[in-house]
């Protein structure tokens, strides 16, 4: 697959040869990989490290892989899930998918059939990675770090970049402050809420959304561009 730039995986598994053996395999195809052996310590780091794809055991000690995916959802992560699982129980299968799970693998299984399964899940559900795409108005070139509006290219700092794309992609979604900020500044950031403000009203302005029609504010929620 090409321009895996910057994409970030994360493996949860108790097993320290499983999780060596997708580390190793994972890093030589250019993915950035995190890994955990504990649910806790899993769920805390996928908060940390944003990834896109979580390849997720079933069989962890303390608290399963099932709850660690219900945990994960109920938080709102956008990653896509793949579960492992030595088991091949149909009612595993359809427990796993209905807690959120975006696919599900059985052990033992092949390294390239798990690199198709996360490529799949990448294109369906971050096609915006891997070139342009045009969602209503809007033009979206990741690889140039680019937005276009009615064809014409936007000067935007990295910054506004991240957060545009963002609500472009989310369009319809409701995004709270917070979920911005997790999102756009990471965890890490000490500010104020206050500079998501600053960054709609500069991205309201390049926009020519003076109505504020294209980018809303719902008061006490956060924001939701709406795109025909």
């Amino acid at each position: 697959m090409n321009n895996i730039e910057g994409i970030k995986v994360l493996i949860i598994d108790d097993e320290p040869n499983i999780l060596q053996f997708l580390e190793l395999g994972l890093r030589s195809e250019g993915f950035i990989v995190e890994s955990s052996t504990d649910s806790i310590s899993a769920i805390q780091l996928a908060e940390r490290f944003n990834p896109h794809v979580i390849v997720l055991d079933i069989m962890m000690p303390g608290i399963d892989g099932f709850e660690v995916c219900r945990q994960l959802k109920e938080k709102k992560h956008e990653a896509a899930i793949i579960m492992l699982t030595a088991k091949d129980e149909v009612d595993d299968r359809v427990r796993g998918l209905t807690t959120g799970a975006d696919d599900y693998m059985i052990k033992p299984f092949s390294f390239e059939e798990l690199l198709a399964r996360i490529q799949a899940r990448l294109r369906n559900q971050f096609p915006y990675l891997f070139g342009e795409i045009n969602i209503g108005p809007f033009q979206i070139d990741d690889r140039k770090k680019e937005i276009s509006y009615l064809g014409q290219a936007l000067t935007l700092s990295p910054t506004e970049y991240d957060l545009l794309k963002l609500l472009v992609t989310k369009h319809g979604t409701v995004l709270s402050k917070s979920k911005i900020l997790n999102i756009v500044w990471d965890y890490d950031f000490g500010g104020e809420d206050n500079i998501v403000e600053v960054y709609i009203r500069s991205l309201r302005e390049k926009l020519g959304d003076k109505e504020h029609v294209l980018i809303r504010t719902l008061r006490g929620a956060g924001y939701r561009v709406d795109l025909p």
